[in-house]
């Protein structure tokens, strides 16, 4: 069974790919993921239609996301990580709960926008 770091460094490099709705297949089918802008979306198939919406507004906003840092333990994970956007860095992380090899628990967190 994948640990959670492992889990979660799958799901960023998938991520890094540019295709948010392949991150989908990681997730169980009760899982919560909650996004400080676009709110909470429970279960895996509200978490596929965010993920669609995902696709098009990073790509409409000229949003990218660089993980700095992924690290944890047992069935917790976290990621440090940079979006860089045309206004500027902003600065967050990520908070993941991991179950039988798959998310069960997203959460963001992050700071404004930083000139670049």
């Amino acid at each position: 069974m994948e640990s959670a770091k492992e889990v979660i460094e799958k799901f960023w490099k998938i991520q890094d790919e540019g295709d948010y709705t392949k991150v989908v297949e990681l997730f169980s089918e009760d899982a919560v993921l909650v996004d400080p802008f676009f709110g909470t979306f429970e279960g895996k198939e509200a978490i596929g239609e965010f993920m669609k919406k995902m696709n098009k507004e990073m790509t409409s906003r000229e949003t990218s996301f660089i993980a700095r840092e992924i690290d944890g333990g047992g069935e917790v994970a976290w990621a440090q990580w940079t979006a860089k956007t045309p206004n500027g860095d902003v600065e967050g992380c990520g908070l993941y709960k991991v179950k039988n090899g798959m998310m069960t628990y997203y959460k963001d967190y992050m700071n404004s926008a930083t000139e670049s």
